[in-house]
């Protein structure tokens, strides 16, 4: 109803009486404005008044109680007077409208400029999706949480305050109330900081820095003192709250709200597939490795082992066989008939071994330390080294291995005797 002067895009509009103006919002949706914002800026020599104009002016047709809190605090609060102001306006928000009041008969200008490509709106939408993608490992992570906590306490003292003295209050009912009081005004505070961010800054700077050094140090020193999440409770409500403040940050970062739900849609569904997609792989890749052809790993044994496996695989070979000689299905009369002395056989299968002491001590004599036959073959090595010296080192090495095959000749002569 009010007699209002309409914005336009490259406007620049001086007057010196007070009036209000109005821009209107394109409804045509254009996907190159999806990060693009209508800067308006206001500036005069003198002090004047910027009263933002709400179209829902009667508090009682209110659709929610935020709403009806928030068209409260603007009755009452006074509007703001100064000589330069920014309003950044989404193109595909509301109308806005706002009415300029100058105290003294002083021009005043208004310009309008649209900036493609906001770099506040890309950063909140960038910082959204990563804070989607990653909730579950910033969650469990120590300095996320101080970060976060401080980030809490300083944009919403009040809850973070009622955090604190939750032990404190012993019904439910009661803290729930107090913090839905506490998120309501922490809301507003964060809405007005945002709106007049730059005039705090420039003139009451002092105060506000003092501010958030002593709110970040005493929310940092809480936190710490608390320490980081353990429970998985604590740590999945974190997660969630974390997520659903992406969602936030998404919403906020883009001007058209359909392409806001689109990604929302999307991360979630995204996020949904992970765990299926996931099974798929893990089933995919074992049965892979399941059909893959394995290759054949030789190992070589030392002469330790294979004296040890020599010693094993004989002993359980021995048993085999007295197992088998003992079955009803074994030939005994036909294999009795076949030995020379079946006396000894009928001994081994019950149990006694199959080497005599006689012929051990006879082994020993022959082939152990100490044996003719070992002293023939060490002098026969000598000799034949002293009379073919090698010529390059091509010979040396065939030296060294007829050396080793000459040491380990005992041991095959054994096995065969055995």
């Amino acid at each position: 109803g009010r007699n209002c002067s309409l914005l336009q895009e490259m406007d620049v509009i001086q007057k010196q009486d007070e009036n209000c103006y109005c821009y209107v919002q394109n409804r045509t949706i254009h996907l190159q404005y999806l990060w693009s914002t209508l800067q308006i800026k206001v500036n005069s020599r003198e002090k004047f008044r910027f009263e933002p104009i709400s179209e829902k002016n009667n508090c009682q047709n209110s659709e929610t109680v935020f709403e009806f809190a928030a068209c409260a605090v603007q009755i009452l609060w006074k509007p703001e007077t100064c000589t330069e102001t920014f309003l950044s306006i989404k193109q595909y928000g509301e109308d806005v409208c706002f009415k300029i009041q100058p105290f003294k008969i002083e021009p005043y200008t208004v310009r309008v400029k649209r900036e493609m490509l906001d770099g506040k709106l890309l950063f909140l939408f960038v910082a959204g999706i990563f804070l989607f993608h990653f909730a579950n490992s910033l969650s469990r992570s120590a300095k996320f949480f101080y970060l976060s906590g401080i980030i809490l306490g300083v944009l919403a003292l009040l809850v973070f305050v009622l955090l604190t003295l939750k032990r404190f209050i012993p019904r439910h009912s009661t803290f729930w109330i107090l913090m839905s009081g506490s998120w309501m005004a922490s809301l507003y505070f964060i809405y007005y900081f945002k709106e007049n961010m730059q005039w705090l800054w420039s003139e009451h700077r002092n105060y506000l820095l003092g501010y958030f050094l002593a709110v970040g140090i005493t929310s940092f020193a809480i936190c710490y003192q608390h320490g980081p999440l353990t429970t998985e409770l604590s740590i999945t409500l974190f997660m969630w709250t974390l997520q659903f403040t992406a969602f936030v940050l998404i919403y906020c970062g883009v001007t058209i709200p359909q392409v806001a739900y689109a990604v929302i849609a999307v991360s979630l569904c995204s996020k949904g597939l992970g765990y299926p997609l996931g099974a798929a792989c893990h089933i995919a890749r074992k049965m892979r490795n399941h059909f893959k052809s394995k290759k054949l790993v030789f190992k070589y044994l030392t002469e330790e082992e294979y004296r040890e496996q020599a010693e094993s695989e004989t002993i359980r070979a021995l048993e085999e066989l007295r197992s088998f000689c003992r079955s009803p299905d074994f030939p005994s009369w036909i294999a009795v008939s076949k030995l020379r002395a079946p006396h000894r056989f009928a001994a081994f299968v019950l149990g006694s071994p199959h080497i005599s002491p006689a012929e051990t001590k006879a082994h020993d004599e022959q082939y152990g330390i100490g044996s003719s036959f070992l002293e023939e073959q060490l002098f026969e090595t000598r000799a034949r080294s002293e009379q073919d010296e090698p010529t390059n080192s091509v010979h040396e090495e065939d030296e060294e291995n007829e050396d080793e095959m000459h040491t380990q000749i005992p041991f095959p002569y054994a096995t065969e005797l055995l």
